[in-house]
């Protein structure tokens, strides 16, 4: 990089990644990303208040059909793409999942399966692993069957991902635990942990939710305290010295209680893509939050590449160029990118500001105080996600 920094006098100093813009897109140098996002549906039974969908979620009648999938499948694969995750919403909700799987695999993708696995049933499960899937994820709301089904919304939820999980293992499936914690459940980290080694997983996510969406509409019944994230962060790293070998764990921490804002997907356009149920792509899988963004679709007349190196949504938030004070002049702005635009969307209005994670936004203190205060507070009734916009939770669970 040094040669090419040397041969160009027209780069500004002030971001140095200009100049591999200026040769061609930095898309094209970092190339296609491994791993695609295929979000086949919004439909799910399930009506989790952390649901990182939008909260305008697509109908099933917008939907990519049977055909149109099968093309995207097989442009990803050309164009270079390794791996595919089929996620939702809920992806056994379609019809056609096996008929994708098997496409897919034939196509040379490695496939795996995000899913809430309460629709799924042993004989389903063996007909996708003989279309050739390779790895299942299932996510978990707890280990209490009444604590998660609560905030599943689903009667059954937990017995059903269990049975899942147990299936996944007997059909020689690598498992993954994805285990979404938040304030009301963070107290069964070590028996999720004991789960997950008890379920023969190969890898657990402990993933604390991320606030926006569904999620940022959840907020003040979700956001943990700073005493539950540090009782936290203590049990992971004990887990993960003492199951090292035999079980992976991955930790995501919530950006609340952080002074610096995380690397949001890499970077935006840099490493990653998903493909939404009516074939918009998008930078990251809550890019459609930010209102008045206009993304290309697999419909038009662009290929997927072009999409990735050439469309304006991708290149709006590339590279460092775009970036507001503080962040124009952070010695860190290689290394976070400006951190997440959906939060900073959804927390200042502006997906162009510094991201209120970061302890130099100047909305820092104020934004992240209130939600402090939510953390202690009484407030623990849910809004369940699903296609009217939100319900509000009724009854005596909600506390």
């Amino acid at each position: 990089m040094s040669d090419v920094l040397a041969n160009s006098k027209a780069a500004d100093p002030g971001d140095s990644l200009a100049v591999l813009e200026k040769q061609r897109s930095l898309a094209e140098t970092f190339g296609i990303p491994l791993a695609v996002l295929a979000e086949l549906t919004h439909r799910c039974p399930l009506q989790c208040p952390y649901c990182s969908n939008p909260v305008e979620l697509d109908r099933a009648g917008s939907e990519l059909s049977t055909e149109e999938w099968k093309r995207v499948l097989s442009e990803l694969a050309e164009i270079g793409v390794l791996q595919i995750h089929f996620s939702g919403g809920e992806p056994t909700a379609r019809k056609d999942l096996v008929e994708l799987v098997r496409h897919a695999s034939g196509v040379g993708l490695y496939t795996n399966l995000i899913t809430s696995a309460v629709l799924l049933t042993r004989d389903k499960l063996s007909a996708l692993a003989d279309a050739g899937l390779c790895h299942v994820q299932i996510s978990f709301q707890g280990t209490e069957t009444a604590p998660a089904d609560r905030v599943a919304g689903y009667k059954g939820a937990q017995h059903r991902k269990i049975e899942a999980a147990k299936w996944t293992r007997e059909l020689d499936l690598p498992l993954t635990v994805n285990a979404v914690m938040h304030r009301q459940n963070l107290h069964e980290l070590p028996e999720i942990i004991q789960m997950a080694v008890d379920l023969d997983a190969d890898r657990l996510e402990v993933a604390n939710v991320q606030y926006y969406g569904w999620a940022l509409k959840n907020r003040a019944a979700l956001m943990p305290t700073l005493a539950q994230l540090e009782e936290t962060t203590r049990i992971v790293e004990e887990a993960r010295e003492r199951l090292k070998g035999s079980l992976a764990i991955d930790y995501v921490v919530p950006d609340y209680y952080a002074l610096r804002p995380k690397k949001c997907m890499g970077g935006w356009g840099r490493q990653f893509f998903n493909i939404s149920p009516s074939g918009k792509v998008l930078p990251c899988h809550a890019a459609e939050s930010i209102t008045g963004m206009q993304f290309e679709s697999v419909r038009s007349n662009h290929s997927i590449t072009w999409i990735w190196q050439h469309s304006e949504a991708f290149n709006r938030y590339r590279g460092t160029a775009w970036m507001p004070e503080p962040c124009k002049s952070c010695e860190f702005r290689e290394v976070d990118f400006g951190g997440c635009r959906c939060q900073a969307f959804a927390l200042t209005g502006d997906a162009g500001n510094t991201d209120p994670a970061c302890a130099l936004s100047p909305m820092h203190e104020t934004i992240f105080k209130q939600a402090q205060r939510e953390a202690e507070g009484e407030t623990n009734r849910f809004i369940y996600r699903n296609f009217a916009g939100g319900t509000p939770e009724t009854g005596e669970n909600g506390g």
